[in-house]
């Protein structure tokens, strides 16, 4: 996988500096975040740095919960989404790319967790993104 590239602790990541960094998925990365700012107004982004990864990570929450993170790319950024087990069945039959589904499935195991990470490079991508959105809020 990719490694982040905002690794500058001292730079905190202005939309200035996420554009610069991933160059054309900027349409995507707008299209994303206006979805969010029109739909769910309730969520809070909070880009923190993390010593374990040395960079940059966006937590994007709903009061305490987790929603997903988000780090950015050279030429594009990343969504990911950690599941419990009760989820499985939901992304299974939902209507994200069937290469997504098996990630989640054949997915590393942090006790019942599982991450799903979807890669920005296409516009379906942001389907793929409000589904597992959707997925998320609706399992507890």
């Amino acid at each position: 996988m990719e490694q982040p590239i905002l690794s500058d602790k001292n730079e905190f990541p202005t939309e200035e500096i996420i554009y610069s960094h991933i160059g054309k998925s900027k349409i995507l990365w707008r299209s994303l975040f206006e979805y969010i700012h029109e739909n769910h107004s309730d969520f809070c982004e909070e880009w923190k740095y993390y010593n374990d990864g040395k960079s940059w990570l966006l937590k994007v929450s709903k009061k305490s919960r987790t929603i997903f993170w988000i780090s950015v790319l050279k030429n594009s950024f990343r969504m990911t989404f950690y599941f419990n087990d009760r989820a499985e069945q939901v992304v299974i039959n939902s209507t994200i790319a069937d290469d997504l589904k098996e990630q989640f499935i054949n997915g590393k195991r942090f006790n019942k967790i599982r991450g799903l990470t979807i890669t920005f490079k296409y516009k379906k991508e942001i389907e793929f993104a409000k589904s597992l959105i959707a997925i998320k809020l609706s399992i507890k």
